[in-house]
């Protein structure tokens, strides 16, 4: 069984997770752009593909499906999940499973006014989010709303461009010089992650484990420490079956007030996830054993509260050709 990985970028601990996981049983095999991408030396074998805009891309995806013979296929980055999820029906021609939600979810996922319109449908708290300035101007003058506020691309990723604001007149200047921006009401709490496995074959949520968020850098947790609550383990499940994803997702949760607020979700690995792996939840071996069309029991909540995550710097020295 070999496992192909995409846009793996410098998510080494991804890769050897996933190496172990199959004990010698199959290959993992890893792509990114560029040859200065550090997690590509950790797999088994890799290669340097095109960007992901390319015209061939999904054609040279395909390529490497079929020589290398993969079972399973997942992206480590948002901009490519929807793509290859778009394409799943050439992947399954040829017998590889694409380890993530459709192409629907994926696209309602990433596009957070969207994502706020069905969490207000569904009836789940969320941070009130504006893609119409005037219309958040119309709130803020009938004291609906307050800064500061966040304003972010309404489909961006690991933090890019994303702007605490405390007044009209950065927010006016913001709006002039960028496009497809929202505005997302400030919530003042505990920021919480969870990492969720829901099983592609019984479409069950099978293992969930939550981290309150100590400190940030570039859109990753930095530090944070393992804690339970079932009222939260109940709400995800809850919100995770109704919505629809399949798969490995990283959700971002407030705590404001002892409400819980649904913030994103990433349709994917996030950076957080080796917090959960390290204290014992393996999400590795569930992908495989879907790809053994083996169902997973659940094992939601099933780690130690209290163990901490704290990152640290590495490097990798390499003599390249380039």
């Amino acid at each position: 069984m070999n496992i192909l990985i995409l846009s793996v970028g410098t998510r080494n601990k991804i890769i050897q997770y996933f190496r172990k996981a199959l004990h010698g049983e199959g290959n993992v095999i890893a792509t990114d752009m560029s040859e200065l991408a550090p997690a590509i030396y950790e797999a088994d074998k890799y290669y340097i593909v095109p960007s992901i805009s390319d015209p061939k891309y999904i054609e040279k995806i395909l390529e490497i499906c079929e020589k290398e013979k993969v079972s399973g296929l997942l992206s480590l980055i948002d901009p490519e999940l929807s793509l290859i999820s778009l394409n799943e029906e050439k992947f399954n021609d040829i017998g590889v499973t694409i380890i993530g939600s459709s192409y629907e979810v994926c696209e309602r996922a990433l596009d957070k006014y969207e994502m706020f319109n069905w969490l207000t449908k569904h009836g789940y708290n969320c941070a009130k989010t504006y893609i119409d300035k005037d219309e958040f101007y119309q709130d803020y003058e009938n004291r609906l709303i307050d800064f500061p506020v966040f304003v972010k691309p309404n489909r961006g990723s690991a933090s890019i461009s994303i702007s605490k604001v405390n007044n009209k007149e950065t927010l006016d200047l913001l709006f002039l010089n960028e496009k497809d921006l929202i505005i997302q009401e400030f919530l003042d709490g505990q920021e919480i992650g969870a990492d969720v496995y829901i099983d592609l074959l019984s479409k069950e949520v099978v293992s969930i484990f939550t981290k309150k968020k100590i400190k940030m850098r570039a859109g990753e947790t930095d530090k944070a420490v393992s804690f339970k609550d079932k009222k939260l383990f109940s709400l995800l499940e809850k919100f995770v079956k109704e919505f629809g994803f399949l798969g490995q997702i990283d959700i971002d949760v407030f705590d404001v007030n002892g409400k819980y607020f649904i913030s994103e979700v990433n349709p994917r690995f996030g950076g957080g996830y080796p917090h959960a792996y390290e204290s014992g939840v393996n999400h590795m071996e569930l992908i495989i054993n879907n790809l053994k069309n083996k169902k997973n029991i659940k094992i939601n909540g099933n780690y130690k509260e209290g163990n901490y995550m704290m990152k640290y710097n590495e490097i990798l020295i390499k003599e390249l050709n380039l």
